[in-house]
């Protein structure tokens, strides 16, 4: 079935294109033309005084909306999927924690077979965090369960055919660095986090393969000018990408507003690392085993160390706006094309362009979302 967009103001990579049409379907965006181009479609949807941006795409969140992704159902899955679709995701890496090896097991085998929402987002794979990680800056990672690198339990993670996108760990150690050259050449990739490595071990495990920082400044040692560890190696590497939380409790504006100064829009991807209780207001919810307490839209554990967040993209989008200055355009990409390029989708996805998938997100001009469409289908409309 072919949907017409019809005259909204399209950002498209490097550009606005005010009063334009796009003509899409299950197969991708097939026309992008002035308005009144394109003569007909069975669906038409006016876009007028709206924005048509790419769908958000979020490579690291926990759950939502009463789910978690350890849940390892489908119906977690779903869940998860429609409540962030809500909030302009068109695309997400459901992400774990440190659990034991059976449960992440569980939550693989789930994935790989989960059928593609009816009202949602599309899973892209798993982002594996831990268990492989520092136990001093553990956060609201269970202790219990973060243990050495295991060739033993990650060689089944990169079978051809499983849906391991990303693994976070602290590249401390030999095996992590073998680890990631291995996994790099299955096609995973890799983020440094809840991890001190130093400045200088960080760039050998780039030298490797490693790409991405897990939120960035949370779960590592704070920067010294004369120790720069992971944050300066992150900051000066152009090969490696930071994560952020723009909630503005796990990171001050001003740092938001640095990281993007110092990275630029193409470096950078906006995450929202957020948790089961996201969506369902302050209470005490669970992250794995343990119980996190959200107290006015702030997520901690019972020892008071942050939780992930509450965060949806549509917010990280605009206080993003606001922390640093930036436009609609500049900042969007930061949540479409940076991350879909960083993980090889920017192809397909994070762009408005003929052949690449249909997935978009119109929003009002208060920033509000008020249509996403996955794969040429309406899965959220609020017009």
């Amino acid at each position: 079935m072919k949907i017409l967009i019809k005259g909204g103001t399209l950002i498209t990579p490097g550009r606005l294109l005010e009063e334009h049409d796009i003509l899409v379907e299950e197969t991708g965006i097939l026309a992008i033309e002035s308005r009144g181009v394109i003569s007909s479609a069975e669906i038409e949807v006016d876009a007028r005084d709206m924005w048509v941006v790419p769908g958000f795409i979020d490579l690291h969140i926990h759950g939502s909306n009463g789910f978690d992704t350890m849940d390892a159902t489908r119906e977690a899955l779903h869940g998860i999927a429609e409540f962030v679709a809500k909030h302009g995701v068109t695309s997400y890496l459901p992400t774990t924690i440190s659990a034991p090896a059976e449960s992440i097991s569980d939550v693989l085998e789930v994935i790989r077979n989960c059928p593609r929402p009816g009202n949602g987002a599309i899973h892209l794979g798993i982002h594996i965090e831990g268990p492989y990680l520092n136990q001093r800056y553990k956060g609201a990672q269970p202790s219990q369960h973060i243990r050495s690198v295991n060739p033993e339990e990650y060689e089944d993670w990169i079978l051809p055919g499983l849906p391991v996108v990303m693994v976070t760990l602290a590249p401390e150690n030999d095996e992590a660095l073998a680890f990631i050259n291995k996994g790099r050449n299955a096609g995973i990739i890799f983020a440094v986090g809840h991890s001190e490595a130093d400045y200088e071990r960080v760039l050998h495990a780039a030298d490797l393969g490693l790409t991405h920082a897990s939120h960035l400044f949370n779960g590592m040692p704070p920067f010294h000018h004369r120790k720069p560890g992971i944050i300066g190696a992150v900051l000066t590497d152009n090969r490696l990408l930071p994560q952020i939380i723009a909630d503005g409790v796990h990171l001050h504006p001003a740092t938001v507003k640095l990281v993007v100064s110092s990275k630029g829009i193409g470096k950078t991807i906006l995450i929202t690392d957020a948790t089961r209780g996201t969506g369902l207001g302050d209470g005490n919810y669970l992250l794995g085993d343990q119980v996190i307490h959200i107290n006015k839209g702030i997520a901690r554990t019972e020892e008071g160390s942050l939780a992930g967040s509450t965060l949806t993209m549509d917010l990280a989008i605009k206080n993003t706006m606001e922390f640093t200055g930036l436009s609609l355009q500049e900042v969007v990409t930061m949540a479409t094309l940076t991350p879909a390029t960083s993980v090889g989708l920017g192809d397909r996805k994070g762009v408005l362009a003929v052949g690449a998938d249909a997935d978009l997100v119109l929003l009002d001009r208060d920033y509000r979302i008020r249509m996403t469409m996955v794969s040429g289908r309406i899965v959220y409309g609020n017009m």
